[in-house]
C-alpha cells in the first residue's frame, strides 16, 4: 500500500517535472545562442571537441566502471558507437558551429525544428514504420516552411540558388541528426542508456581530432578562461543538463508530453536571439517557423484511442 508520504514525493517528483518541462528548453537552445555569440571566439571544431570532451570527462566517473566491465560489448559495438558519434557529435556539433559564422540563431533553431517530421521520413523508409497520412502533410508543411526560412519569403533565391551559407551547414546538420536519431533508436545495444551515451560521445571527440588538426593549421585554438569557460558551459548545460533533465521529464511525464519540448524550443530559442544577441524577427520568420511547428504538430499527434 503506497503510504501519504510516498504520495507526497510522488506529487512533488511530478510538479517538478511540469517544471522542468518548461526550463529544459533553455538548456537545449542554449548551445544554439552560445554558438552565435561565440563564433569569432572559438574555431567550430575546436568547439565541438571541447565541449563533447568535457562532456565525456564529466561523466567518465559515473560510467567507466560500467563501461571497463563491458569492454567487449563495446568493441563489439564500436562500428555503430563511431558512426553515431562521428554524426551525433561531429556533423551535429561541428556544423552549426560553422553555421553560426553565416546565419542567425534564430534560422538554425527554426530551420532545427523540422528535424522530427525527417526523423518520421526516414523511419518509414529505411526501417518500415508505418507513416499516417497526417504525417505526411506535417512533413510537407515542416519542408516548406524550411524552403521559406533558406529562402528569407524571396522567390528570387529560391530560382537563383543563392542561399546563406550558413543555412546550408544547418539543414547538413539537422538531417544528420535525423539520420542519427533513428539509428540509436533502431540499431540494437547491450550498454544501458548513459554508459552508451558516454561511450558515443568519447567516439564523437575521436573522430573529430584529425579535423581539428587540420583546422589548428589555419584557424588555432587560444585556450584561456573565457574559451574553456564557453567549453565547459556548452558540456554542462547544453549536454548534460539537457540531456539528464530530458531523460528525467520522459520518466516521469511519459513520451508524449516530453514532445511538448519539441514546440517550446523554436519558440524559446527566437524570443531568445532577439533578447540576447539583438537578431530581429522578420515576416518569413513567423511564416516559416509557424509552418514547421505546424508540420510537427501533425506529424506528431496521435488520436486517442
Amino acid at each position: 500500500m503506497t503510504t501519504s508520504t510516498e504520495q507526497a514525493g510522488d506529487r512533488d517528483d511530478l510538479r517538478f517535472a511540469h517544471i522542468m518541462l518548461f526550463v529544459a528548453p533553455c538548456f537545449f537552445v542554449s548551445n544554439i545562442l552560445v554558438a552565435r555569440a561565440a563564433a569569432d571566439l572559438v574555431p567550430p571544431v575546436a568547439l565541438a571537441v571541447g565541449r563533447w570532451g568535457f562532456v565525456v570527462l564529466l561523466m567518465l566517473p559515473f560510467t567507466a566502471a560500467v563501461l571497463w566491465r563491458h569492454r567487449r560489448t563495446v568493441l563489439k559495438e564500436l562500428p555503430d558507437l563511431m558512426l553515431l558519434g562521428a554524426l551525433g557529435m561531429g556533423v551535429c556539433g561541428a556544423f552549426v558551429y560553422i553555421a553560426a559564422d553565416t546565419t542567425t540563431a534564430t534560422n538554425i533553431g527554426l530551420i532545427y525544428a523540422a528535424s522530427p517530421v525527417l526523423i518520421v521520413l526516414l523511419a518509414r523508409y529505411v526501417y518500415g514504420e508505418a507513416m499516417s497520412t497526417r504525417q505526411g502533410a506535417g512533413l510537407t508543411l515542416a519542408l516548406l516552411g524550411v524552403v521559406i526560412i533558406l529562402c528569407q519569403g524571396s522567390l528570387g533565391v529560391l530560382t537563383s540558388f543563392s542561399f546563406t551559407v550558413g543555412d546550408i551547414w544547418t539543414v547538413t546538420a539537422m538531417m544528420a541528426w535525423a539520420v542519427y536519431s533513428v539509428l540509436i533508436l533502431h540499431r540494437p545495444s547491450k550498454l544501458a542508456v548513459l554508459p552508451r551515451f558516454v561511450a558515443i560521445a568519447a567516439c564523437g571527440v575521436i573522430c573529430m581530432l584529425p579535423f581539428l588538426v587540420w583546422e589548428a593549421q589555419w584557424e588555432p585554438t587560444t585556450l584561456n578562461g573565457r574559451t574553456l569557460g564557453i567549453m565547459l558551459f556548452l558540456a554542462v548545460v547544453a549536454s548534460c543538463f539537457a540531456y539528464l533533465s530530458y531523460t528525467y521529464i520522459q520518466r516521469k511525464l511519459g513520451a508524449s508530453r516530453t514532445g511538448l519540448l519539441m514546440y517550446l524550443m523554436p519558440v524559446y530559442n527566437s524570443v531568445l536571439a532577439v533578447v540576447l544577441l539583438g537578431e530581429r524577427l522578420a515576416l518569413f520568420h513567423l511564416a516559416g517557423g509557424g509552418l514547421v511547428l505546424l508540420g510537427l504538430l501533425l506529424s506528431s499527434w496521435r488520436r486517442k484511442r
